[in-house]
């Protein structure tokens, strides 16, 4: 016969299958991040590299605008490239918080299922 689950167990399970799709968002976030940190280092080189007369475009919405301050799209760039990296610090905090709870949850989870079993 099956043993029935207490609500303390069934709470902690709960919890944690929560954890665990939090953990997967932060993660897609964090990828989503990553990707636009290169793709701004990548368009920095690229800015860098390219001739002082070559026409530089800068997309605004679904728009190509041609843009004539280099300097000014570099630092904006910049500012960008910044703003993502304390975001991606922050969301990492959060991901190794929740990561901690989550092995915790696991470790409960498992002891309580050990105890009853």
């Amino acid at each position: 016969m099956a043993q029935e689950i207490s609500p303390e167990l069934q709470n902690q399970m709960v919890q944690f299958q929560q954890v665990q799709q939090q953990l997967q968002i932060h993660a897609a976030q964090r990828v989503q991040y990553e990707a636009k940190l290169r793709e701004i280092d990548v368009t920095l080189e690229e800015l860098k590299n390219a001739k002082e007369d070559a026409t530089i475009f800068k997309s605004i919405g679904t728009l190509l605008v041609e843009a004539d301050d280099r300097e000014a799209i570099a630092k904006e760039l910049e500012e960008h490239k910044e703003t993502l990296n304390i975001r991606l610090e922050g969301l990492k905090k959060q991901e190794k918080s929740l990561q901690d709870r989550f092995q915790e949850l696991q470790k409960a989870i498992s002891e309580a299922i050990t105890r009853s079993g």
